[in-house]
């Protein structure tokens, strides 16, 4: 890593792009190639160890197709036995740490992951490549610099998000706000304020945050409670040069004062389904677009976007990649005994939707790991940028699926756009799938924002046509079926508060303090319905 410092550092901009950025510059036999070369590699320690051997099957496999035919797909069923118990001495490699990401209710709290030394140094250059990605205006463009200002806006280890930001720091080429040893102590309203704080008196040149923050800080600076909690700090004399031009640029725009109007931010960076629905929003409040990344837990980075801000660019030296046809997926959980076709990303056809499978490079732990996210491949390439390697972004979790009469499936994204879309003013929202007597509904759990009310018939109506232009498949419904499956419930203000309240007394962990956008457990929904107290 210390390479990769003294690239920066000497201005050697070309090296530092090749290492960090280089998967952008190669085409799609080239990444191929490198998947599997890796892959042998990564089969080889699997074959000496025991995790391995389990998941092998007692296969010898000697080629990568032998692998694809021979292995079956495994879920975090297949590892818990040993990953829960931290078991270290049935890895293909010893972890030098574990991270955690959220785990499956009323089994485990958490999926523990082992991470590598190798892993780990791997990831250091992937997340400088996404500021240098963000930041960039073309093909080996390098803006960032050394001791620019980075805003700690992501939760702590042992989260992968908190390993990201301990790997940079660890590069020692920014200066964390907070500090990164105290940013990990502090709760995450203590690291967003404090970050604020001092990023008003020393500046904000990358931000990598959570989607829904970033419009929550911008929209409290729009609506004139952003500086309410920083008058501690105005005395500090880089700060109120900061603020007046903050307010000159406000008032010659006739509006109220923005994050844009007082960072000029290098870098954005965000992820998850809702960065799509917000982008052009973000780009209002902090004058740049967020870049997306596709990452977890056990898979690391997998993906990101690039300088024009479109789709996803996959990464070819962390995991083997695999896609799995909605339609196999379907047929796969229906039936464990069936063997679902996969393909490599060579393979992969514009338009359709994927379930990510991955084998874990560097010694990691996980073997034709099916993740549970569904991407969806949007071009074989960019043209506009000459990148070789397919584009996708990111659609569901398979179980965040509605499948209604079996005409359309619903995401996630596609019911917050449409909520979007709509204009109505909400705070939070759940949606699943219900039965009402002979017919499917599609139930929408809204909790509007204090002060305005939503009309449940009219909303209903209004969400209803928005759907309906954004998936065709739902338009038929009504169409061919004369069926409109959405009803609306508005829930009193509060209601997700409370919910994170009770979740919070009865010791749960942070992902699990709200229930999930789709499909929430009958008793998520239950805890949602009882009267705020």
């Amino acid at each position: 890593m210390t390479v990769t410092v003294d690239f920066l550092r000497e201005g050697r901009t070309a090296e530092l792009w090749q290492r960090c950025c280089g998967f952008v510059d190669i085409d799609i036999d080239q990444f191929m190639t490198i998947q599997h070369q890796l892959l042998l590699e990564q089969v080889e320690l699997l074959k000496d160890c025991e995790l391995g051997r389990q998941l092998l099957r007692g296969h010898n496999p000697r080629s990568v197709e032998e692998f694809r035919e021979l292995v079956p797909v495994t879920t975090y069923a297949d590892y818990a036995p040993y990953l829960l118990e931290q078991n270290e001495d049935v890895l293909p490699e010893k972890p030098i740490f574990w991270q955690h990401t959220s785990g499956r209710s009323g089994e485990y709290q958490f999926k523990q992951v082992p991470v590598t030394r190798r892993q780990y140094d791997d990831l250091g250059d992937a997340f400088l490549g996404v500021f240098i990605l963000a930041s960039c205006k073309d093909r080996g463009d390098v803006v960032i610099e050394e001791h620019d200002k980075l805003f700690y806006g992501l939760a702590p280890p042992p989260y992968i998000s908190g390993s990201y930001l301990r790997r940079v720091a660890e590069m020692n080429m920014f200066d964390f706000l907070p500090p990164i040893d105290d940013a990990e102590k502090m709760t995450f309203e203590e690291r967003t304020q404090q970050g604020l704080l001092l990023g008003m008196s020393k500046g904000i040149d990358i931000l990598p945050g959570i989607t829904s923050v970033l419009v929550a800080i911008g929209e409290r600076f729009s609506q004139g409670g952003g500086l309410g909690r920083i008058k501690s700090v105005l005395k500090q004399p880089q700060t109120l040069p900061r603020l007046l031009r903050a307010l000159v640029k406000s008032k010659l725009a006739g509006r109220p004062m923005l994050p844009k109007d007082i960072w000029s931010v290098k870098a954005l960076i965000a992820g998850g389904a809702d960065n799509a629905i917000y982008r052009e929003r973000i780009k209002e409040l902090w004058g740049k677009y967020p870049m997306d990344i596709y990452g977890c837990g056990e898979g690391v980075i997998m993906a990101m976007q690039t300088w024009d801000f479109s789709g996803m660019t996959f990464l070819p030296h962390l995991n083997f990649l695999e896609f799995m046809p909605v339609d196999e997926w379907a047929k796969w959980s229906a039936d464990s005994t069936y063997k679902p076709k996969l393909y490599t990303l060579n393979e992969v056809q514009p338009d359709e939707s994927y379930a990510i499978v991955i084998t874990s490079f560097r010694g990691g732990a996980f073997v034709r790991y099916f993740l549970g996210d569904v991407v969806k491949i949007i071009s074989l390439g960019n043209k506009a940028l000459n990148i070789q390697t397919p584009q996708m972004v990111f659609d569901a979790r398979v179980d965040g699926i509605i499948d209604i009469a079996g005409f359309t499936r619903l995401t996630e994204k596609s019911i917050w756009q449409a909520l979007e879309n709509s204009g109505i003013a909400y705070e939070e929202w759940t949606a699943r799938k219900e039965q009402q007597g002979e017919k499917p509904v599609l139930h929408l759990y809204i909790e509007p924002k204090a002060g305005t009310e939503i009309s449940e018939q009219q909303d209903t109506a209004i969400i209803h046509e928005e759907l309906k232009k954004l998936d065709s498949d739902y338009a038929d419904l009504e169409t061919i079926l004369n069926l409109k499956p959405l009803k609306v419930t508005v829930l009193p203000v509060g209601t997700f508060r409370n919910y994170i309240l009770k979740q919070q007394e009865a010791g749960a962990d942070l992902a699990h303090l709200k229930p999930p956008h789709i499909n929430p457990a009958a008793v998520a929904v239950d805890t949602l319905l009882t009267p705020v107290s």
